[in-house]
């Protein structure tokens, strides 16, 4: 059997496919495993042959073997014993992000007849990941006169582990002046804010350094800390105010590097140093820092990476307004990006029946899976082969095919068909 074509086309997608006769069936099953993350390679998941039933022997002559949706060989069927085992290191944090649970799905393929079963590969989160703070140090400016009880938000750390062992806790390094208080976001994270406990004095102790220390909820727990330097200003009486809480904006993920999104610009009624105002990034993720930049004194925010759609949609960005004395006041700005037609079709071949024998109605010649990662109508994906061929397609699940013959074929008639899959 012999395959032609280009597997990648931006718009067309051609893959030839020359059948002989011959036998095959297909019998979709659903099996699960679990492991978890960085477990040694060569470790056993689990035996294949005593999950399907069959036996190593069977395994081997039928050319058993295991096909991930990405095309990636995570796990290694061992033929002669059955066994599937580890074949790379799974990093959970790099194969799923934040997503939770983290699920591989594969199909396993046998030939001889073709059979293929649909599988999911749960991977289970370790602790491996200590909380950080993208900055070495926080400083915060307050003024003398600030009342007790004023509560000043802190940088949040960064933790990449998700559930029990993501980021559980924070507490600071004991001080007369100030204690942390816990406080729960929309999005089911925690972010530290410093309260005022004892009343400041300028000419008494201008400067004071805490640390700031990150607890996950790991058994034994993982840890990341931060200086926080307190600067003890005079009085300052106006905060900063943006005129809206919110700013949306839209942008091609094919914008270039450097293209403006947008300026915010506070207004502060003091005069002189306290009503100079400084825009920072807040609460910002290392992959917001990385892809946006803000001017600290205009406000105008530009693109520092690429982006892409396919990866991420939007982009929930705090800013930061500070005056001199100190006092902020935060705004959001959510970024969409817009997708564009960047990806072009994909076939990934499963199985291919080498003969199939004559006067045998729909008998499974090939198992395929197309995708296509943008979204929308650029994603759509309409899948054909010839019209005058006694064939035809049979979506099976998600994005999966077969190719199966119509009626009984005649060898003496026609011993060989040439096949275009159109995508």
């Amino acid at each position: 059997m012999e395959i032609r074509g280009a597997l990648l086309l931006r718009k067309r997608q051609v893959l030839i496919l020359f059948v002989l006769l011959g036998l095959s069936q297909a019998r979709p099953e659903s099996v699960t495993y679990s492991v978890a993350e960085e477990t040694e390679i060569g470790s056993l998941v689990a035996n294949l042959a005593r999950d399907l039933g069959l036996g190593v022997e069977e395994l081997s002559s039928r050319e058993a073997r295991v096909v991930f949706d990405d095309n990636e060989k995570h796990l290694h069927l061992d033929l002669p014993t059955g066994d599937l085992l580890i074949n790379d290191k799974l990093d959970r944090e790099e194969l799923c992000g934040s997503t939770e649970p983290c699920v591989m799905h594969f199909q396993m393929v046998l030939e001889n007849p073709l059979q293929f079963f649909q599988a999911e590969l749960h991977i289970k989160d370790i602790n491996d990941h200590s909380p950080t703070f993208l900055d070495n140090e926080i400083v915060i400016k307050i003024s003398e006169s600030t009342t007790i009880g004023t509560t000043f938000l802190m940088e949040s750390a960064q933790d990449l582990d998700v559930g029990s062992n993501s980021l559980q806790n924070y507490t600071v390094s004991p001080n007369s002046h100030f204690y942390i208080k816990i406080q729960d976001s929309d999005d089911g994270k925690i972010y530290p804010e410093l309260v005022l406990h004892r009343a400041l004095d300028h000419e008494e102790e201008p400067e004071l350094i805490l640390t700031l220390v990150a607890l996950d909820g790991g058994k034994p727990p993982r840890s990341g800390t931060t200086l926080v330097l307190i600067k003890v200003l005079d009085i300052n009486d106006n905060a900063p105010e943006f005129p809206q809480r919110l700013y949306e904006v839209q942008i091609l993920e094919n914008a270039p590097v450097g293209s403006w999104i947008i300026t915010v610009s506070a207004k502060d009624l003091d005069a002189g140093n306290y009503g100079k105002i400084l825009y920072t990034f807040f609460h910002a993720s290392e992959d917001i820092r990385k892809t946006f930049e803000i001017n600290p004194v205009s406000g105008e925010v530009h693109l520092r990476s690429q982006l892409d759609f396919e990866v991420v949609q939007s982009y929930t960005i705090n800013i930061q307004a500070t005056d001199g004395g100190g006092l902020s006041e935060e705004c959001t700005l959510l970024v969409k990006v817009i997708d564009t037609n960047d990806n072009p079709p994909e076939v990934i071949i499963s199985s291919i029946t080498k003969i199939i024998p004559e006067n045998a109605a729909e008998t499974l010649v090939a198992l395929f899976s197309v995708r296509d990662q943008d979204a929308g109508e650029n994603g759509r994906i309409i899948c054909s082969i010839q019209d005058d061929l006694p064939f035809f397609l049979k979506p099976t699940f998600k994005n999966f095919f077969t190719l199966v013959s119509g009626k009984a074929l005649d060898r003496e008639e026609r011993a060989e068909y040439n096949i275009t899959i159109t995508v």
